[in-house]
């Protein structure tokens, strides 16, 4: 039986994460900051029977006492989003970057070489586009002109012609587009350091849009399903930025756990640091996902507005292949299922 410390294990992700090690035989400790970013009430004592402990991972002293007696690291805190605006950057900063260096400093005094990583596809930037004329290119950032004019396609850096999307692999250029992307970068880097340095393992697992029961309820640092979910809930029609044709891939909450449980136990046989894109391989649009939802809930249908947000990118779909081939993970949650029991689980408060 292995001992796991799980950071973030009171929050959306980290509650199945949890539940599913605990499924699986492991002792688990669960920490928490209880951040109002992900917590409007106070933090449960138990999750799915394991004991939790208030914890911001920024303090030195309380990370040490409780990393004595743990084998692996399962490391979910953080703030996410893209938050209300640049005054929430030293809180990202801090909370993300800060608090994964004090912890990767004590697990390094602990002498705990396992450490499974919730890292994003934001860090991606935009997904992998292809020009007509010059081939594989990285689409530049979008301009607030082009936004404004409904011109929401990126276009070739190079000649400016629209470009085609595709699949963007684990080994694609990292570009981060928005503060929180920034810190994700920078958690992949200080990982990755000290996987060198310690001789540990690292399982990057790159999420892409989770969705499932206990999504918090609409905040400035909630993902898209919750806030049309919200939306749905108070009788008003959901409201899709841009023209609705954004590219996700929208993975169940219960196939990141499952892929969490595989990374952990991937940290047991190898060394190194490795990123996995953890993804349904079923790519949808944001407009679908938005349709699909108001259908199963029996709501209004949505409305686009052609509203957007700087730091928005237009299509981020990328290939699980790896993780198949190396964790022996694949989704299993079908989207229209998903959504369909999404439309009535309950949420976080």
């Amino acid at each position: 039986m292995t001992h796991v410390l799980v950071t973030g294990g009171a929050g959306f992700i980290g509650t199945h994460v949890v539940a599913t090690l605990r499924e699986a035989g492991h002792r688990v400790t669960v920490v928490d900051a209880g951040h109002p970013g992900a917590h409007r009430g106070p933090l449960p004592d138990t999750v799915a029977g394991a004991p939790v402990i208030r914890l911001d991972l920024r303090d030195r002293p309380a990370v040490a006492d409780v990393l004595a007696d743990v084998d692996a690291v399962v490391h979910q805190a953080a703030m996410v989003g893209l938050g209300v605006d640049l005054d929430d950057l030293p809180e990202y900063v801090g909370c993300n970057d800060l608090g994964t260096a004090v912890l990767l400093a004590g697990m390094a005094r602990a002498g705990v070489h396992r450490l499974v990583l919730a890292s994003s596809m934001v860090v991606y930037g935009e997904g992998a586009y292809t020009c007509p004329e010059h081939g594989a290119v990285s689409a530049a950032p979008r301009i607030v002109a082009d936004l404004a004019a409904g011109r929401f396609e990126p276009a070739c850096p190079v000649c400016g012609t629209e470009v085609r999307p595709g699949l963007i692999a684990e080994d694609a250029p990292l570009d981060p587009r928005s503060v929180y992307a920034a810190t994700k970068v920078a958690q992949e880097h200080l990982t990755a350091a000290w996987a060198r340095q310690t001789g540990g393992c690292v399982v990057a697992l790159r999420y892409h849009n989770v969705y499932g029961p206990g999504m918090p309820r609409d905040t400035p640092y909630s993902g898209v399903a919750a806030i049309f979910r919200s939306a749905l809930e108070a009788g008003r029609a959901p409201r899709v930025f841009e023209d609705g044709g954004q590219r996700r891939d929208f993975v169940h909450v219960r196939d990141v756990a499952a892929a969490n449980l595989a990374a952990l136990d991937a940290t047991g046989t190898n060394t190194g640091w490795r990123a996995y894109n953890i993804a349904s391989g079923r790519p949808a649009t944001v407009g679908q996902m938005a349709a699909e939802l108001a259908r199963a809930a029996g709501g209004p249908a949505p409305v686009v507005t052609g509203e957007f947000r700087l730091g928005d990118v237009r299509h981020v779909v990328a290939s699980p292949s790896r993780a198949g081939t190396e964790l022996g993970f694949r989704a299993t949650v079908d989207l229209a299922d998903g959504i369909a029991e999404f439309a009535y689980a309950p949420l976080r408060g």
